[in-house]
């Protein structure tokens, strides 16, 4: 187990509809070869203004919410272009976890691949759950993963969970770490390959090899 099996934090409810990850991540901020300083990027246009003041009325710019680590979102959250750039940016702002009523497909895969847990529930609890965060006296979530269930002060909520991707939380892997616990069936499927096929092994290094041989 790892501390990803249960993740406890404060909420804050974003509520905006369709919010897609070029405004989760804008596109001047993808300009880095690694993943450093995304954090700085973060719904840049909805924290800051066009001269680049912060905007003091957003959720998260107000001081009570400074380390919410749980969002609660609209639907369809992560709509738009597949910028991986977008779950790095949540995670290094410490987002640990959104629910929501219904993710974008890709930034859903991307999320889960990476282990930022996202939350599908109904409208209902959705609204309930905006509305404990709403009261920052009582806005505190657990969410168990190994159970999968979240909890606040009035939700108290089963969520679904892919087999796969319960197992990569519960055993902190990203995507290629889980492929590497499938380390030693990928080498007796690749030995079995070239046992049965030896004249496609290294056939690309063989051409080039012939193709640099002088003509006679």
């Amino acid at each position: 187990m790892t501390e990803d099996s249960r993740i406890e934090g404060r909420a804050a409810a974003l509520r905006i509809e369709n919010l897609d990850t070029d405004q989760i991540m804008p596109k001047q901020f993808l300009r880095g070869i690694d993943k450093s300083g995304l954090e700085e990027g973060l719904l840049y246009d909805l924290r800051f203004d066009a001269q680049g003041q912060v905007r003091p009325d957003f959720v998260l710019n107000r001081r009570e919410r400074a380390g919410v680590s749980i969002l609660v979102a609209g639907a369809n959250f992560g709509c738009g272009s597949s910028r991986e750039h977008a779950v790095w940016g949540l995670q290094q702002f410490g987002i640990r976890a959104v629910a929501a009523t219904s993710f974008a497909e890709i930034f859903y895969s991307n999320a889960m691949g990476n282990r930022l847990l996202l939350v599908t529930l109904p409208p209902q609890m959705i609204a309930q759950l905006m509305a404990d965060a709403d009261d920052t006296s009582a806005n505190a979530v657990t969410i168990d993963v190994a159970a999968q269930t979240l909890r606040s002060r009035s939700v108290q909520a089963s969520f679904e969970l892919l087999p796969r991707h319960r197992r990569m939380f519960l055993e902190g892997l990203d995507v290629i770490g889980l492929s590497l616990t499938y380390q030693k069936q990928i080498d007796a499927f690749a030995r079995d390959h070239w046992a049965r096929q030896p004249w496609l092994r290294d056939v690309a290094a063989s051409t080039m090899q012939r193709l640099r041989q002088p003509r006679p």
